[in-house]
């Protein structure tokens, strides 16, 4: 009896040298097809619309005009809006005298947008050579209120009355902390820090706007401030007793302190009984 059914027809697959060819075919239709978007994304990238046309500047800039800022960074600027390297640009931008950082992004479809931050002086700076911490050196860098030491024109600083920081490489931030604790604690003494000097041994000098000089020796920021607090709170009745103006103070004595007064030859030395009587 015959069945109707059909019979299965045996499959037979492809050679593999068509299923190869076939791979390869597809793998290179694939690769143009992302080289000519590749190739347009490039072409239209570097059309004039996306040239650069302007920066616009934002941030509380008071030391350097606009003007400047541009003239000193567009020759260094290069791409346009797709090509452009933000960072070399923004290396370009803090190179520029007073500008401590600068952020930028990009504006759609040819700007730059660039937030500036500028230098705040706190200090002059002058890189002890000597070590000793009493080499004036050359002040020919300023000390920003980050602790940073960075270098301008100084004719361009206004504050005359800015003081000086004397010390090794890389103290600048730690000895910027101690002009601060000082300014505060030796205020009562009625003259501001003209000088903070830190030799290589770390010991600590301070001349005031007057010129009286102090002797504050070595130790950590904490015992230097408190000699320098146990100095300010006794120094009035010492000065009353002897009713002649401070000159100088030596505080690297451990039970009291050395000073020399004006008219006076011989420094006299203020120890605890001296101090209580």
């Amino acid at each position: 009896m015959i069945s109707n059914q059909a019979l299965p027809l045996p499959s037979f697959g492809l050679p593999a040298d068509v299923r190869w060819m076939n791979t390869l075919s597809s793998a290179l239709i694939s690769l143009l097809v992302v080289g000519a978007l590749a190739g347009g994304l490039i072409w239209l990238s570097e059309r004039p619309y996306f040239a650069l046309q302007g920066v616009t500047l934002r941030g509380d800039v008071e030391r350097t005009s606009a003007i400047t800022i541009r003239t000193s960074v567009a020759s260094r600027l290069r791409g346009n809006f797709f090509g452009i390297d933000l960072q070399q640009a923004q290396a370009a931008f803090e190179a520029v005298p007073w500008v401590r950082k600068a952020a930028l992004r990009r504006v759609w479809p040819n700007r730059l947008e660039v937030e500036l931050e500028e230098h705040r002086p706190a200090a002059l700076w002058s890189h002890d050579g000597d070590g000793d911490g009493n080499s004036d050196g050359d002040v020919d860098k300023l000390v920003n209120t980050f602790g940073e030491v960075f270098e301008v024109n100084l004719g361009d600083v206004e504050d005359e009355a800015l003081p000086t920081l004397i010390g090794p490489a890389d103290s600048s931030r730690s000895m910027l902390m101690v002009l601060q604790s000082l300014s505060q604690a030796l205020s009562p003494l009625g003259s501001v820090v003209s000088k903070l000097s830190l030799s290589s041994r770390g010991s600590w000098r301070v001349l005031l706007a007057n010129g009286v000089a102090i002797e504050l020796g070595r130790g950590s920021d904490q015992e230097v401030m408190h000699r320098a607090v146990q100095f300010v709170t006794t120094l009035p009745d010492v000065l009353r007793h002897y009713g002649r103006p401070l000159v100088a103070a030596d505080l690297r004595h451990r039970d009291g302190y050395v000073i020399r007064l004006q008219g006076v030859s011989t420094p006299l030395t203020v120890d605890d009984k001296t101090r209580h009587r």
